[in-house]
């Protein structure tokens, strides 16, 4: 994954590979040493199961390894996000 400036994803909306849409990015998560994104935090589309997603208050936490695009939208793997 290429290197992103994090004001660049802010209100970005976050989509599925199978085009499921995901929610809205609204922060990150920063590993302070060496300023790597752990985690996106993702205001989730009302329709979206989120039972298997971890969570803080009302948002999802999506962890940055899951992305596999970013463009126009944030591209991720849901397999990859979901807890097991």
């Amino acid at each position: 994954m290429s290197k992103e400036f994090a004001k660049n994803l802010f209100n970005k909306q976050v989509m599925a590979t199978d085009g499921t849409e995901i929610g809205i990015l609204n922060n990150v998560v920063v590993e302070i040493k060496g300023g790597n994104i752990i985690d996106m935090v993702v205001a989730p589309n009302v329709n979206l199961d989120t039972s298997r997603y971890r969570k803080a208050d009302n948002f999802i936490l999506v962890p940055f390894d899951s992305v596999s695009a970013i463009k126009d939208y944030i591209i991720i793997d849901k397999m990859k996000a979901k807890i097991n």
